[in-house]
């Protein structure tokens, strides 16, 4: 028996080396295989990075290896330092820390602002619920089954830098540190060059398309002329940022914090982008004249949860007629406050359009109303039915379900997506299962994938002299 287990032993060692052997090594870098067209075979290894991969659908392995694949879950998530999905800590906004200022493609920053609500207060412990619920948003995993597309493996640096320092004391000191938090993120270069977010991209569908294929066939590989094709295709075309200002900038994902917040983030954003679409998920309008909701008893008291749209549209942030409302279910004074959302610039889907319209089209509807420009995406928590995410400071029934408005957002696929808030989440109201933070938590992830999967440029063609 032990001479049998050590001849099966031996032979297994042999197989391993003599495969080891056989293998060859598309992997690395042959500046031949795409630009010499003299037949000759030159070797560049010493200029290559030992394990280089520039066309990681040529490798061999590729076929039976998935980014992803052979990664570790499920291991303790619920040990360590509580950041948005386990991600990276960065201390961002500190004047200290030696790591503050390194670069990140999307930054998680909460915004702990509560002083602008108008029923029940506790959203300035929404970022730290958010994160809590997060911790098993991947837990199997980060691949996005229905978007085809793997967040943390589109090779962006991801990153949560904390919470914004917020003064409780002083609403208009509050707004300005959030808008200075924001806008110190904001306007910092990316850790990924647009061109490289493009062809990290293009280098992952090609890598999909070779899996599929040797699927069907495992000896399958892209010929040379392929392979030419497939590069010389991208040649003559460049992108450019979207940004007013002509810089790439980074997206930041806010955690709130009451629906305020997205006032001072509006300033922000509109200093590299200038005047911006809304996509709003909420059950109310939040575009209400002072005088009408709060009554305006100060100037301060006139800034609220109720009326931060107001104020951006007076103050010229908000593109007027490609921004839109969804969710809507609220009660009104009169149709005025309609006739004010109009003059802010919105259009609207109301919640019990889910009925008529469905997701397709409640979806169709945003597109259209947005195109091709460039959009801020706000959610109020609320815009989900309080059978789902009961945690919340204006809860309102009716609403969509957890499910329906995850399918909304993937439905934004597309669209240049240039930052994002999840507001109003209030754990104190939430229940002992925690089904707000972990549907708030699950919304950002879907955001996540849109947001990786479409880069903020636009494509330009370029006419290469011929001398």
């Amino acid at each position: 028996m032990r001479a049998s287990f050590k001849l099966f032993y031996t032979l297994i060692v042999f197989a391993l080396v003599y495969a080891a052997e056989g293998i060859t090594h598309h992997d690395e870098l042959s500046l031949s295989d795409y630009h010499d067209e003299d037949g000759h075979t030159h070797t560049h290894g010493a200029q290559v990075p030992l394990g280089y991969v520039k066309y990681p659908w040529l490798s061999p392995n590729s076929h039976t290896t998935y980014p992803g694949d052979d990664d570790v879950t499920a291991d303790s998530i619920f040990s360590g330092i509580t950041t948005f999905a386990r991600l990276p800590w960065q201390d961002c906004l500190s004047p200290t820390a030696a790591s503050a200022k390194a670069p990140a493609d999307v930054v998680f920053i909460g915004a702990p602002f509560d002083t602008g609500t108008s029923y029940r207060p506790g959203a300035r412990f929404g970022p730290n619920g958010i994160r809590s619920g997060s911790r098993r948003t991947f837990l199997y995993g980060s691949y996005n089954v229905p978007m085809g597309h793997n967040p943390l493996r589109s090779g962006l640096r991801i990153v949560d830098c904390g919470d914004i320092s917020v003064t409780p004391y002083d609403n208009a000191l509050a707004i300005k540190q959030i808008r200075e938090g924001h806008q110190e993120l904001l306007h910092r270069t990316p850790a990924t060059s647009l061109k490289d977010q493009y062809r990290n991209l293009r280098d992952s569908e090609r890598l999909e398309e070779l899996r599929l294929r040797r699927k069907q066939d495992p000896e399958f590989e892209f010929s040379k002329e392929d392979n030419a094709d497939y590069l010389a295709s991208f040649e003559n075309v460049t992108h450019v940022p979207i940004s007013k200002d002509g810089k790439e900038h980074p997206r930041v994902i806010t955690l709130g914090g009451d629906h305020t917040i997205v006032l001072p983030i509006l300033r922000s954003i509109y200093s590299a982008y200038g005047k911006i679409s809304v996509i709003h998920f909420d059950s109310h309008l939040d575009t209400w004249k002072p005088v009408v909701f709060g009554g305006a008893p100060s100037d301060q008291a006139a800034i609220n949860h109720g009326t931060y749209f107001y104020w951006a549209s007076q103050e010229g942030l908000i593109k007027n007629g490609s921004s839109i409302h969804g969710a809507i279910r609220t009660t009104l004074a009169n149709m005025g406050d309609y006739d004010n959302d109009d003059n802010a610039g919105f259009h609207r889907i109301e919640a019990r359009e889910i009925d008529t319209l469905g997701v397709d089209g409640i979806i169709k509807k945003i597109k259209d109303t947005v195109g091709d420009e460039p959009v801020y995406l706000s959610i109020d928590i609320d815009s989900i039915d309080p059978a789902f995410a009961p945690a919340t400071g204006t809860p309102e029934t009716g609403g969509w379900t957890t499910r329906e408005l995850r399918a909304i957002i993937r439905g934004l696929d597309g669209l240049r997506i240039v930052s994002a808030d999840l507001v109003e989440v209030a754990p104190a109201y939430d229940t002992n299962a925690e089904l707000t933070t972990m549907a708030a938590a699950d919304v950002l992830f879907e955001v996540l994938t849109v947001m990786t999967k479409t880069p903020l440029g636009k494509g330009k063609i370029v006419v290469k002299q011929v001398m």
